[in-house]
């Protein structure tokens, strides 16, 4: 199973269009399970003080985990950039996943990263800095990245990119995946 990640929960982001287009690209180049997760879907509530005990989890992220994340083989993780970074919602979701089944969340997972941004630089600092917590957690990360910049200036009304070399720059970082 592969699960792509919107990794923000902001509305009317420019991240979860471009994360549907790469749900697509893996439906056309794999008969393999491809799920997509939108961080929009988190409980509001998950956010309290107990969250740091197992049993303290909420319910609906507990199943937001236990039906995208765990049964995963590999994580697809769209990353807009907040601040130089990647999104506090992103940290703190992952932080709330790993109370509960850490090695079954990420320990030998296989994840693939791609930066948002309206900048030139399609978030590669913030990449990186999710590069370093995730290899913490024991996720193999895809060395080559996918940096998608100047978003507005390439999509659609939709939010669909539409530039033709970005998109052969998305198929051909989805086929590495499915190689990876």
């Amino acid at each position: 199973m592969i699960t792509i990640i919107s990794g923000t929960n902001r509305r009317n982001s420019r991240t979860f269009p471009i994360a549907k287009q790469i749900f697509e690209l893996f439906r056309k180049k794999t008969v393999e399970h491809i799920e997509l997760l939108n961080l929009e879907d988190l409980p509001l509530d998950f956010i309290h003080t107990g969250m740091y005990d197992s049993t303290g989890q909420n319910r609906t992220l507990g199943k937001l985990q236990d039906n995208y994340i765990i049964p995963t083989d590999k994580l697809f993780i769209l990353s807009p950039e907040y601040n130089g970074s990647y999104p506090g919602i992103l940290k703190l979701f992952i932080d709330a996943c790993s109370i509960r089944e850490y090695k079954a969340t990420f320990a030998g997972k296989k994840a693939a990263l791609a930066g948002v941004s309206t900048g030139r630089a399609g978030n590669l600092r913030g990449l990186d800095h999710l590069r370093a917590s995730l290899n913490h957690m024991g996720t193999i990360v895809m060395p080559s990245v996918l940096p998608l910049s100047n978003v507005d200036s390439i999509t659609d009304e939709k939010g669909y990119i539409t530039d033709l070399a970005t998109l052969k720059s998305m198929e051909a970082t989805v086929e590495s995946f499915l190689k990876f």
